[in-house]
């Protein structure tokens, strides 16, 4: 059985920064998972959780939406079994659940991503 956990998130100021962190335990060693985190504006379905970065199995091949690219880095410990998103000059546009998720492919569809957390509220205020 594979857990993800993710925490970090909370209520912030617009211009705050934030890193969220995600645990990864299970069967299968850390490093050999594709991480995902991704986001999701409450109304909206699953099928529209955006994607927020991805990271390859070592850590050197990284994905951002083009958006976000400038403000958020995404980077992976595999001693720790852990991988982070940094969220920097927050915007109340941000304002989402964020879910981290574990996966055998490395993609930005998280329709790829077979593990999911249960997600962390940030909420960004003006």
């Amino acid at each position: 059985q594979v857990q993800v956990e993710e925490s970090g998130g909370g209520l912030v100021q617009a211009g705050d920064s934030v890193m969220l962190s995600c645990v990864v335990s299970g069967r299968r060693t850390f490093d050999k998972y594709a991480m995902g985190w991704f986001r999701q504006v409450p109304r909206k379905e699953r099928e529209e959780r955006e994607c927020v970065a991805t990271i390859n199995y070592s850590g050197d091949t990284t994905y951002y939406t083009a958006s976000l690219k400038d403000r958020f880095t995404i980077s992976k410990d595999n001693a720790k079994a852990t991988v982070y998103l940094q969220m920097n000059s927050l915007k109340p546009e941000d304002t989402a659940v964020y879910y981290c998720a574990a996966g055998y492919n490395y993609s930005y569809y998280s329709r790829e991503y077979n593990y999911w957390g249960q997600g962390t509220q940030v909420t960004v205020s003006s």
